[in-house]
């Protein structure tokens, strides 16, 4: 019987290498292996072996928030961000500071100092709700920044300043900053693609000049909105809470002045005020330029009012492709605690308003959702409208306000006529 060689003896150094892969992989796999790890997790590895120690340090990114540092208090979350800055080997690219017990502090100034020395090119800071932090003015020295998200702060950039030439995603929260600093930010940021500004205040009016801006959310109050130069805008998200002046006088349309500026918005959702600014002026039948990529819109109207119901027929004229529409119905208080089925006389009428020489086709509209339905004239005429004139219509899903008469209102539903084989989903609340 042929003897086999017996296996050869590994040294005590190979076995260790094989048990331990990960530790000779290449420096930058393993960074990017402890770039998926929170910042906590990531220090931590300094334990494993010496191949480890300090191995985090070389992370560009550093995120300081509740995932990671959920159960530290003030002191002790200040004194882990300035060991960690202070033992960073590699220029830092990503910092993000938010965590729920962080206070506007001279700490704070001190971290923008030190990063001013780096390539900041994604930068986010959220305070809690408190006083606002004011940015000190090094902050406005971040030439190489891509994204910048702020929160409950403060911006009064120094005179000199001449914007974020490389900035292309802004998020502002609770921010306070004057109507001159907005306008000349966006002005001086040339290649800004994406802006959100949520419950910001020391401004009444929305000046938007980008020609690269391709998504705008706004939500809070407002006076006006002035959209130039942002003809690539696809997606527009717009909640005016509140408008301050309504001018009910003027002859301008702000109907035609929103979308003068938006030939390819693909996306728009307006909600709150929206439509109700929308309305303000003499209504055109259709918008001069129609929105030929228009093919997703969601508002918010009030059936009460003609003007926002014309507003909302001309814009749909105007969107020839048009695919999904979703209508919330804005009720006032009193409609709301008694259930009320009854709107204003001018609004039951609102078809006889309609030019009968202009084309009402939605030739593309394929999904109609509408919520809050009350089963007022007004809105059942609204669905009448859709249906005879959408026959591309698939469904038409209806979430109504009160299960009372269900069935009834149900009955005039399908009894509507259609041009099309749509589907309607009526759901009770």
């Amino acid at each position: 019987m042929e003897q086999t060689e017996p296996p050869k003896s590994r040294s005590k150094v190979e076995i260790e290498m094989e048990l331990d892969r990960i530790s000779n992989l290449p420096s930058d796999v393993i960074v990017k292996i402890l770039s998926c790890l929170t910042l906590k997790e990531a220090v931590r590895t300094s334990v494993l072996s010496s191949r480890w120690r300090n191995r985090w340090a070389m992370l560009s990114g550093l995120i300081f928030d509740e995932k990671c540092f959920s159960t530290e208090n003030c002191a002790t979350f200040v004194n882990i961000v300035y060991h960690v800055l202070l033992s960073h080997i590699v220029p830092v690219e990503k910092f993000v500071l938010s965590h729920p017990h962080l206070i506007p502090t001279i700490d704070i100034d001190r971290w923008v100092l030190h990063l001013s020395r780096n390539s900041i090119k994604v930068f986010e800071l959220r305070i809690p709700d408190g006083p606002q932090y004011e940015m000190p003015l090094r902050f406005f020295s971040y030439q190489d920044m891509i994204e910048l998200k702020l929160s409950q702060c403060l911006l009064k950039p120094p005179t000199t300043f001449k914007g974020f030439r490389t900035l292309k995603m802004v998020r502002f929260q609770r921010v306070a900053l004057a109507q001159d600093v907005l306008e000349n930010l966006i002005l001086c940021c040339p290649l800004l693609e994406s802006l959100t500004i949520i419950k910001c205040i020391g401004f009444t009016h929305l000046k938007i000049d980008a020609p690269n801006l391709r998504f705008l959310s706004f939500s809070g109050r407002l006076e006006d909105v002035s959209l130039q130069n942002t003809l690539n805008l696809a997606v527009v998200r717009f909640n005016p809470w509140r408008i301050y002046h309504r001018q009910d006088h003027v002859s301008s349309s702000n109907l035609a002045k929103f979308f003068v500026d938006l030939p390819h918005i693909q996306r728009l959702t307006i909600d709150g005020a929206a439509v109700q600014y929308l309305a303000v002026g003499d209504l055109p039948g259709r918008l001069p330029k129609p929105c030929l990529h228009l093919n997703f819109l969601s508002l918010l109207l009030s059936f009460n009012v003609l003007a926002e119901i014309l507003t909302t027929i001309y814009l749909l004229r105007s969107s020839p492709a048009l695919k999904v529409l979703h209508v919330m119905v804005r009720l006032s208080l009193l409609q709301r605690l008694n259930r009320l089925h009854s709107v204003k006389e001018e609004a039951k009428s609102w078809l006889d308003n309609l030019d009968d020489d202009i084309n009402c086709s939605f030739p593309k509209l394929q999904f109609v959702q509408i919520t809050e339905f009350s089963g007022s004239k007004a809105e059942l005429d609204f669905i009448k409208f859709l249906l005879v004139n959408s026959p591309a219509l698939e469904t038409m899903t209806i979430r109504a306000l009160s299960a009372d008469g269900s069935s009834e209102v149900l009955k005039k539903l399908l009894q509507l006529r259609r041009t099309s084989s749509a589907e309607i989903i009526y759901l009770d609340p």
